[in-house]
């Protein structure tokens, strides 16, 4: 009996989603985004040229964490690979060594990010922001998470969600 292989999960951007992250990527390179946005630039994993995408960052428990809401996107496979990633927004630069969060610890952290980026995210999710915390396990897969930690730690990004 053959043996079918699940394809990960992912939501493919469409032309005008591309676009705006063109655009926002450009904001975002210059400084002139919000404070919990960066642009990610990883090494590709089979050409070793450097990718960058726009991203937001979520600080929780205070760890920082970055959520691939579209699935198992290009960046997440490429972060997962390289397990280092650099950050930048305007002049600020930091660069992050990766660790790759378990699917048991997941739920926590995309029920809080769902809850702080809701605006941006709610499509990705099938789930409403406010979900409890025990619906978010069956999915917990479908959502590649990375714990960052600053390889330079004087160098930690301000965000909004350092005030709780």
């Amino acid at each position: 009996m053959a043996q079918t292989r699940l394809t990960p999960h992912f939501v493919r951007p469409g032309s005008i989603a591309r676009v705006m992250n063109r655009f926002y990527g450009l904001l975002t390179k210059r400084g002139l985004s919000m404070p919990y946005s960066f642009l990610l630039s990883v090494p590709g994993r089979r050409t070793g040229e450097t990718r960058s995408v726009p991203v937001n960052l979520l600080q929780s428990n205070g760890k920082l964490f970055l959520v691939a809401t579209r699935g198992h996107t290009q960046w997440a496979r490429n972060a997962r690979a390289s397990r280092k990633i650099l950050l930048t927004r305007g002049r600020l630069r930091m660069e992050f060594s990766l660790r790759v969060v378990p699917d048991n610890e997941k739920p926590a952290v995309l029920q809080s990010y769902l809850s702080r980026y809701k605006w941006m995210a709610w499509r990705f999710f099938p789930l409403p922001s406010g979900s409890p915390l025990a619906t978010f396990e069956p999915i917990a897969a479908r959502y590649p998470v990375f714990e960052l930690s600053c390889i330079r730690p004087e160098s930690r990004p301000e965000s909004p969600d350092s005030k709780e």
